[in-house]
C-alpha cells in the first residue's frame, strides 16, 4: 500500500529518499532549508552535520564511491549551494552519483535584498552538474527525484541538483509515489561483441586499456586478457581491475611519455570505461597506430578526439562478460608480448617516478605494507599521491579514490569521512598534503564527533611542492608557494583527535595500525625526512 500520510513537502522528500534506499544525508541546516530536516529522523535516515557545505559535498562523494549508491546532501539557498558547487564539479568529472537538494527563494524578479539571494541559483549549479532543476510543486519534486534515480542506474552517473521554493517545502503535500523499478543499464549487443572479435581476430599484440568505468567488470577483464594473451594498462581510476602481478600488465603508467611507444606496438586496441582524458595521459595523443574499439556508456567519450574506429555504447561489465564468453571456447592466444619487456618497462617507469619524487616511494611502500587488504584510501592533490597512484599496485578495484578530473584541494578528509560512514567497521584512510589540509581541516571535528577511526597521513613538505616544481620548469621564480603552517599536532589535539609524529618508517606503520583501532581519527604527521 502506498503511504497516504500528509506531511509538509520537506518531510515527504526525506521519506521518499528513504524508500529509495537512502540511509545517510550529509548537510547543514539553516532557516531556509529547515523544513527538509523535519522528516529526516522520522524517516529513519542518519544525518551527518558537516562543518562547511564543501565538506558535506565531499562526504557525499566519498560515501557514493564507497557504496556505489548515490550520495545525498541538503544545503540552503545562496551560499550553501555555492559552497557545495566545488564537490559537485568534482563528482561530475569523476562520474560520481550525487543528489544535492537545496531550498530556493520563492520570488526573485520583484524583490531584492532577500537573505541568501542570488541572480540565478539554478543556473549557477547547472555549470557543475548533469542538470539543475526547480521543483515548484510536490509532483515535480517527486518526478525529479525519480528521474535522478533512473539516470544514476541507467547512464553515466553524475551529480544532479534539485531546488525547491521555501513556501513549497513548508506546504502540505501527499506522500511520494512508490519507488519505480530500477532502470537497467544498456548492455552490449551480439553485434557489438562481434565487432570486438573481428578486431581481435589474428591480432598478435592485442592491448586493453581499462578505466574507472570498467571496475565492475574486473573479473571478466582478468579472464579475458589472460585467455587472449593480451597486454593491458589501467588508468589511475582503473587500478585493481587487472591483477597487479599479471605478467603482461603494464600498470597505471599511461602518463609516462614513452608509454605511447609501447601502445604503438599494439595491433589491436580496446579501451573500456575510460575517457582517455588529459588527466589520464598528460599528452595530446594516446600513441596508437592500430584500429581501436571504445566501450563506454557516454556517447561524448565515444566521439572524442581519440576517434576510435569502432564504438560500443554499453555497460562495461556486461560487454566484458559477453566478450569473454564469446572467445572462451577459442584456443588461448599466442601472445606477441613478453613478460620480460613488460617488467623492463614497469621498472623503468618506476625509477622515473622515484627520481621525480625523491623519497616518496619508500614511504609509500612502508604505508602499503601495513594496511589491511580491504583498506579504502582517499587521497588529495599532493605530491605523495601523485607518485603513489602510479606505482601503488591495487589488488582490487574501487579502493583508492582521488579527485582526478576537477582536481580540487581539500577532498581527502571529508571524502574519507563519507567513506568511513558507509564502511562502518572497515579500514578507511586519508592521505593529504599540508596545504590541502587547510581547505577542509574543520571536518576533522566531524570525524571526532562520529568516532571514526580514520588514520590521516598528513604529508608536510612545507610548501606547494608541485607548483614550485612547475614554476621552476617554466623558468618562473617560485612565488607564493610557501604558507605558514600551524602546529598540526596541537591542532588535531584541539579537535579531540589523536596525533602522532613518527620519526621512522617503522613508527609510522605502528601509528597507522593503532589508528585503525582507535575510537576516533588520528592525524599522523609525516615529513619527507622520514625516508632518510
Amino acid at each position: 500500500m502506498a503511504d497516504t500520510t500528509t506531511r509538509p513537502l520537506g518531510a515527504q522528500i526525506s521519506h521518499m529518499l528513504k524508500d529509495r534506499g537512502v540511509d545517510v544525508i550529509f548537510g547543514i541546516p539553516g532557516v531556509h532549508n529547515q523544513e527538509m530536516y523535519r522528516g529526516i529522523e522520522e524517516a529513519g535516515i542518519t544525518h551527518v552535520l558537516a562543518r562547511h557545505e564543501q565538506g558535506a559535498g565531499f562526504m557525499a562523494d566519498g560515501y557514493a564511491r564507497a557504496t556505489g549508491k548515490p550520495g545525498v546532501a541538503y544545503v540552503i539557498t545562496g551560499p550553501g549551494l555555492c559552497n557545495i558547487m566545488t564537490p559537485m564539479g568534482q563528482a561530475y568529472s569523476d562520474s560520481v552519483p550525487m543528489l544535492v537538494i537545496s531550498s530556493c527563494l520563492d520570488e526573485l524578479a520583484a524583490r531584492r535584498g532577500q537573505l541568501h539571494q542570488m541572480k540565478d541559483q539554478r543556473g549557477a549549479a547547472e555549470t557543475v552538474c548533469d542538470w539543475s532543476e526547480e521543483a515548484r510543486t510536490a509532483e515535480a519534486a517527486y518526478a525529479l527525484v525519480d528521474r535522478a534515480w533512473a539516470e544514476f542506474s541507467a547512464s553515466r552517473p553524475r551529480p544532479k541538483h534539485i531546488q525547491v521554493p521555501i513556501a513549497q517545502l513548508e506546504a502540505t503535500a501527499p506522500a511520494a509515489p512508490r519507488p519505480m523499478r530500477q532502470t537497467p543499464i544498456a548492455g552490449g549487443t551480439p553485434m557489438d561483441v562481434e565487432k570486438a572479435q573481428r578486431l581481435l581476430a589474428g591480432a598478435r599484440k592485442p592491448l586493453f586499456i581499462f578505466g574507472g568505468g570498467a571496475r565492475a567488470g574486473a573479473d571478466a577483464a582478468r579472464k579475458l586478457v589472460r585467455h587472449l594473451g593480451a597486454a593491458s594498462f589501467t588508468t589511475y581510476a582503473g587500478r585493481g581491475i587487472i591483477d597487479p602481478d599479471a605478467p603482461l600488465h603494464f600498470g597505471s603508467y599511461l602518463a609516462r611519455p614513452d608509454s605511447a611507444a609501447v601502445i604503438a606496438q599494439a595491433d589491436a586496441l580496446i579501451a573500456v570505461g575510460t575517457e582517455l582524458a588529459e588527466v589520464d595521459l598528460w599528452r595530446a595523443q594516446l600513441g596508437h597506430t592500430a584500429p581501436m574499439l571504445r566501450v563506454d556508456l557516454d556517447t561524448e567519450s565515444l566521439t572524442d578526439p581519440a576517434r576510435a574506429e569502432w564504438h560500443v555504447q554499453s555497460d562495461a561489465a556486461d560487454f566484458l562478460s559477453a566478450l569473454h564468453g564469446a572467445v572462451a571456447t577459442d584456443a588461448p592466444g599466442d601472445s606477441g608480448w613478453t613478460a620480460e619487456e613488460v617488467a623492463r618497462a614497469r621498472l623503468k617507469w618506476r625509477l622515473e617516478v622515484d627520481a621525480e619524487y625523491p623519497g616518496v616511494l619508500r614511504v609509500a611502500e612502508a604505508l602499503q605494507g601495513c594496511l589491511p587488504q580491504d583498506a579504502m584510501i582517499y587521497s588529495d592533490m599532493t605530491q605523495f599521491a601523485y607518485a603513489a597512484k602510479e606505482v601503488w599496485n591495487m589488488a582490487r578495484p574501487n579502493h583508492w579514490h582521488h579527485p582526478y578530473g576537477f582536481g580540487t584541494l581539500g577532498y581527502a578528509l571529508p571524502a574519507a569521512i563519507g567513506g568511513a560512514v558507509a564502511r562502518q567497521g572497515k579500514p578507511t584512510l586519508a592521505i593529504m598534503g599540508d596545504y590541502g589540509f587547510h581547505y577542509t581541516m574543520a571536518e576533522l571535528g566531524v570525524a571526532v564527533e562520529l568516532g571514526l577511526p580514520i588514520p590521516i597521513i598528513l604529508w608536510d613538505n612545507a610548501k606547494l611542492g608541485a607548483i614550485e616544481a612547475s614554476m621552476i620548469g617554466a623558468q618562473i621564480a617560485p612565488n607564493a608557494v610557501i604558507a605558514r603552517n600551524p602546529d598540526f599536532m596541537k591542532l588535531a589535539e584541539a579537535f579531540g583527535a589523536g596525533a602522532e609524529r613518527p620519526a621512522r618508517l617503522s613508527e609510522m606503520q605502528e601509528a597507522v595500525t593503532a589508528a585503525f583501532q582507535a575510537d576516533g581519527p588520528t592525524l599522523i604527521y609525516v615529513t619527507p625526512d622520514i625516508a632518510d
